[in-house]
Parts: structure tokens; C-alpha cells; sequence
């Protein structure tokens, strides 16, 4: 049986023309939700994934909107409420990350991967939060957070700073939001197939790292997007402030790694 939970319902999914937003945006908006497709500079992407949700029967929008810009992201809040009634679901997908020693880092790229990182994920809890409270319906907010939240991985001190700082206002925020009946989750990916990663890595690197992996490959978007939908979805309305990591193992110690083995 097709899951109804979403029908009717409009949410809102930043860095949605590629990846997992664009995954995620695709799965709510074929589970019957009203989606708008966030973008910053991916339009032609974009305006593909409100043809895919709208060729599965569903309501969708694409809206341009850099989220480190805290006036652009209210605004684009305003216009999901504006044109679908009210907003009920808001994911918080969008990220950029150089990569480099911090000692080395061009600071204009590090500020960049905080304010998009971090800062854009705040921009985007605070104002669906306000939207959220002001219809004085519950709804559900969803923060894609990272493994880099808790390891310390090289060369991405900005992007790792930024993921630690999302998991903590995040329940933050479920314990401030819980008396209006707004939940606020967590999930982290682990290493995933997207574009983003693709810039840092060649098609040989990512598939000798994934054959490391204890389940021996990276991730889908669309395995990711799953669990966002899981954590959306209204049924699952006693679950908040709680984390859900997808990651194949790979947080799992150094010694369950393929072909390692367990320390004596």
C-alpha cells in the first residue's frame, strides 16, 4: 500500500537540484508532498527535478535562494506558505566544503563552507520553526548532518566544524520546539555518490574508498533519502532530537574495515 502520510502536506528542501536534496526532494514529492526545489546555481537541475515529481503526479517549484543569505531563505519560507497554505516539512540539504589543510585554507572558501554549512542550516531551522509556529501546526524539520560531526577528518576543518555545530543546534532545537509540536532530526550520511563528491575524487578513488567501506561500496542518494522521508513522515511523531546514521559502517572502528583485523 502507497504511504498517504505525505498527501497534502508542502515541504521545503535546500540544495535540491543535485544529490541528496534533489533525491529527497524527488522521494517526498512522489509520496504526495508539495515540494520546493531550492537551488543557488543549478536551475537546469532544478527545473528536472520539479519535472520528475511533477510527471509522478506531484506539486512542485523550483526557487533560487542562497542559503547563507538569512533575508533569501525567509523569503523563500514566505513563498512555500504562500502558495501552497502552509509549510509542514523543511530538510536542510544544502552544504559547501573546501577542502585543505586549515593552515594552508583560503579563508574566502573556509568562511564560504561555514556560512553555507552551518550558517544556511540555522537560516533554514529558525525560519521554518517561526513559519511552523505562527500556523500553530506541527510539522517536522530534518538537518543532514555528517559523520565529519564526530570524526576528525583532514583537511576539512570547516566543513567538520560546521556538521559538529549542526548536530548540537539541532537538538537544541528539538527541545525548545518540542511544546509546538515540531520535531527536529538528524541524519547522517555517510560517504555517498553525489557530484559534491565527485569534485574531490576521480571515479578509481571513490571506487578503491567504497571497496573499503565495511559494506564495500558507497551509498545512493536515493538510500539517503529514504531515511530523510522516514523522518518526515507524520507517523513517526514520537521521535525527536534523535539521529539516524547511514553511513555503510564506515564510522564503525578502523578494524571493521574490510580485510583488517580486530585488534587482540
Amino acid at each position: 500500500m502507497a504511504n498517504t502520510n505525505f498527501q497534502g502536506k508542502t515541504a521545503v528542501v535546500t540544495g535540491a537540484s543535485l544529490g541528496i536534496g534533489r533525491a529527497a526532494a524527488i522521494a517526498l514529492g512522489t509520496a504526495g508532498a508539495n515540494v520546493v526545489v531550492n537551488y543557488r546555481s543549478h536551475p537546469e537541475q532544478a527545473a528536472e527535478v520539479v519535472a520528475a515529481i511533477e510527471a509522478a503526479g506531484g506539486q512542485a517549484f523550483a526557487h533560487q535562494a542562497d542559503v547563507s543569505d538569512q533575508t533569501a531563505v525567509e523569503q523563500m519560507i514566505a513563498a512555500a506558505a504562500e502558495r501552497y497554505g502552509q509549510l509542514d516539512i523543511a530538510v536542510s540539504n544544502a552544504a559547501f566544503s573546501d577542502r585543505e589543510p586549515f593552515y594552508e585554507a583560503d579563508m574566502d572558501g573556509f568562511r564560504r563552507t561555514v556560512d553555507v554549512t552551518m550558517w544556511g542550516a540555522f537560516f533554514l531551522l529558525r525560519a521554518a520553526t517561526r513559519q511552523m509556529m505562527q500556523q500553530q501546526t506541527p510539522g517536522a524539520i530534518v538537518m543532514v548532518s555528517s559523520p565529519h560531526a564526530f570524526i576528525a577528518a583532514p583537511r576539512a576543518m570547516g566543513y567538520n566544524m560546521s556538521k559538529a555545530a549542526v548536530e548540537h543546534m539541532s537538538k537544541t532545537a528539538a527541545i525548545e520546539v518540542a511544546e509546538f509540536g515540531i520535531r527536529v532530526n538528524i541524519i547522517q550520511p555517510g560517504w555517498t555518490d553525489t557530484p559534491g563528491e565527485r569534485k574531490f575524487a576521480s571515479e578509481e578513488t571513490l571506487e578503491k574508498g567504497g571497496s573499503k567501506i565495511p559494506l564495500g561500496r558507497l551509498g545512493t542518494p536515493e538510500e539517503i533519502a529514504r531515511g530523510i522521508l522516514f523522518l518526515c513522515d507524520p507517523s513517526q511523531d514520537y521521535m525527536t532530537g534523535a539521529t539516524l546514521l547511514i553511513d555503510g559502517g564506515i564510522s564503525l572502528p578502523w578494524w571493521a574495515n574490510r580485510g583488517s583485523a580486530a585488534p587482540e
